[in-house]
């Protein structure tokens, strides 16, 4: 019964030892040579001004959730749209359009209830 995943396991046993093998060989042939400068948050050329915990508007990670879903939900109406025309030729038709709209529907209705909940505007009104 085991035996289906030997597979599994050998794959797994397989990556956990090349990956074992790679960090060992980075760590014995790259440069070490730790100094102040090399050690601050980020080595970009620039020398950092101001603290490094800065705070961001929460409005940031709303638009940004909302924008992935979106854009992710968006990505996959791609594999439909592209067998579309297979589906039209056997015979399924209006069930793919169906699909199709229902999707797109359900899409609509939770970006109008983000519009109602104004979650889409970047400065938002405090009630009074």
């Amino acid at each position: 019964m085991y035996f289906q995943f030997s597979v599994a396991l050998a794959l797994m046993i397989l990556a956990l030892g090349v990956s074992a093998l790679l960090v060992g060989l980075q760590k014995l042939l790259a440069p070490s040579n730790p100094y102040a400068r090399k050690l601050m948050a980020y080595e970009c050329g620039e020398p950092p001004t101001g603290r490094a915990w800065i705070n961001f508007n929460v409005r940031f990670y709303l638009i940004a959730l909302i924008f992935v879903i979106f854009e992710v939900e968006v990505a996959f109406i791609y594999p439909v749209a592209a067998v579309f025309s297979e589906w039209v030729r056997h015979g399924q038709r209006l069930f793919a359009l169906g699909e199709l709209l229902i999707f797109l529907l359900i899409l609509f209705v939770g970006l109008a209830y983000v519009w109602v909940k104004h979650d889409l505007e970047w400065i938002k009104k405090v009630p009074d």
